[in-house]
């Protein structure tokens, strides 16, 4: 059943039926029984389905998994994508989080807590941890007092300080492949026998929480590595409530409580297939905090991208930083052999521009990731706009009558039944943005272009437009969803802006920068179709072109008539 909802009764149901998160469909093509209205909110019946039900608009996927270039996945359970509000035919979806209330503290006071001190600091002495952890590296001949960089307190908390002058691609460390955690490192170890068959990055993750809980008098050969890491990052999975409520409205939000989710339903599973029966390996309470520690480490320190090793923390190499400034990831890293007659392998770590001695090492971590990645994934963003994106999910609903022929068609050029398209601030439309939305509202007296005699042209023709009816009301449904999810916001920019000019700590300059981003974003999509609805007048669309082709239109656009003989 479909119902028609007001703002202030959406709200109330919704919280109801899941206090953790909002959802808006913005429907342009009503029932026939329903006036047209942009912007008006639908719900079909899934407030009746119970408590966990909600849609979440997933970028991709809702946990980008721990392999290879840490592209996004979903496990097959995962991966069943809710449907919309039956009787429409073209969707549009913004997820619209609910503010979140808590008695924590205040995130104007949170203070950045690691297992050492590693703020800045002008004493050139490190802190024990990190002594004894150089020591060992030294012991193993890793490293020595020629190494061209070593550990040092940074802004950032620890980073790789140069000891001499280093010059542009030289290497700045080595790091022996018996020194690296990866699945392989677990399967040796004395936790491999129960982690067989587990996804990867839970078996490291098991790994460096049974490494920390370990009683030190055990001898963990990993204990002075284990001792450096931080207890948490500034990734939005470690904010509490109140601070993520400073990020209510953006897709951020909706991301990070999915991840979270999704951590603690691995966590309740590995608990009771492997953690629990197996006391004798976890004699100690390993806790959804563990978990979920362990799962930032990897996110945030994990390589990935390098020969045959899809998920490894490689110590000491893991505490280089990122800058902006540099634009390249080319040859930062790579895995080689030891030798010309060695099967051994070697981490190679190199500098990408010159650094001077005292100076910090530093890397280009992803030119791809927007800002609201960064901070999931490393609880920083950057100032530069095309940092800034938002995601756009359009949708052939299934009951369009139509349903099967555009199915066919967005599959034969690229896209799907859903289909996400990342906008970034300042850049022109994704090129098939606007085929796949004409071809979504394709209706009415423009349907004949579903006929199977225009399959294998039906694309090019949607790359222009089609009629002045399509083409107004992609428009207004795509402006109708800005303006609704600009209105999710609690703050607007010029707020933002005016706190991002004040000295604020860095979880609040987050998310400022993620919600300001995300609504100049709303703001740069609202204009360009802004500007394509007041130009409906001036476009040749399909009817036009056809004729013009057949020659029986004027160069003023006048239609020919031939007299007869």
């Amino acid at each position: 059943m479909l119902h028609i909802i007001s703002s202030v009764l959406r709200r109330c149901l919704v919280r109801w039926a899941c206090p953790s998160s909002r959802w808006l469909h913005i429907i342009s093509l009503a029932p026939q029984d329903v006036p047209l209205g942009m912007g008006l909110l639908y719900m079909d019946d899934a407030l009746d389905r119970g408590t966990k039900y909600f849609f979440i608009n997933y970028k991709k996927s809702i946990i980008y998994n721990l392999i290879t270039d840490k592209r996004p996945s979903l496990d097959n359970h995962q991966n069943q994508k809710q449907k919309p509000a039956t009787m429409a035919t073209f969707i549009s979806t913004f997820t619209t989080p609910n503010p979140i209330i808590t008695k924590s503290p205040s995130i104007l006071n949170h203070n950045h807590h690691f297992t050492i001190k590693c703020s800045s600091s002008s004493s050139p002495s490190l802190p024990p941890p990190v002594q004894t952890f150089w020591k060992w590296l030294s012991d193993e001949k890793v490293v020595s007092s020629k190494s061209p960089a070593k550990p040092g307190t940074v802004t950032e908390g620890l980073g790789l300080v140069a000891q001499r002058d280093i010059g542009r691609n030289e290497v700045v460390l080595e790091v022996p492949k018996k020194f690296w955690i990866n699945p392989d490192t677990v399967s040796g170890s004395e936790i491999g026998r129960v982690c067989n068959g587990l996804k990867p990055w839970i078996c490291v993750a098991l790994f460096l929480i049974r490494e920390k809980l370990r009683a030190e008098d055990e001898g963990s050969v990993w204990r002075s590595y284990i001792d450096i890491l931080p207890e948490y990052t500034d990734s939005t999975i470690f904010w509490s409530e109140e601070e993520l409520s400073e990020i209510e409205g953006t897709q951020l939000l909706s991301t990070t409580l999915s991840v979270k989710e999704y951590v603690k339903n691995e966590f309740l599973q590995v608990q009771e297939q492997v953690i629990l029966p197996n006391k004798q390996l976890f004699p100690f309470s390993v806790t959804l905090d563990d978990f979920l520690w362990a799962f930032g480490i990897l996110r945030s320190r994990a390589f990935s991208r390098l020969r045959g090793q899809n998920l490894v923390l490689i110590p000491l190499a893991d505490l280089i930083n990122h800058s902006p400034s540099i634009t390249t990831e080319d040859y930062a890293y790579e895995i080689r052999g030891a030798g010309l007659f060695s099967r051994d392998q070697i981490f190679s770590l190199r500098s990408p521009i010159p650094v001077k001695a005292g100076q910090q090492v530093l890397i280009q971590y992803d030119m791809n990731k927007s800002n609201a990645e960064l901070a999931l994934d490393y609880g920083f963003i950057e100032s530069t706009p095309d940092r800034n994106t938002y995601t756009l999910t359009l949708q052939i609903s299934s009951a369009d009558p139509f349903f099967d022929d555009k199915l066919d068609i967005a599959e034969a050029n690229g896209t799907k039944e859903v289909q996400y398209f990342d906008i970034t601030l300042g850049r022109p439309l994704p090129p098939k943005m606007l085929p796949y939305l004409r071809l979504v509202a394709l209706g009415g007296t423009d349907a004949f272009l579903l006929e199977s005699v225009f399959r294998n042209k039906v694309w090019d023709h949607l790359e222009l437009p089609v009629s002045r009816d399509n083409e107004e009301v992609i428009c207004q449904v795509v402006r109708g969803a800005c303006q609704s999810a600009l209105s999710s916001y609690r703050t607007s920019i010029e707020e933002d802006e005016e706190l991002e000019r004040v000295n604020i700590n860095p979880r609040l300059k987050i998310a400022v920068g993620i919600r300001a981003g995300e609504k100049k974003v709303l703001q740069h999509i609202d204009g360009i179709f802004k500007e394509r609805e007041m130009e409906l007048n001036e476009y040749e669309y399909y009817q036009e072109r056809r004729l013009r082709d057949l020659g029986l239109v004027g160069e003023q656009g006048d239609i020919i008539f031939w007299e007869p003989k």
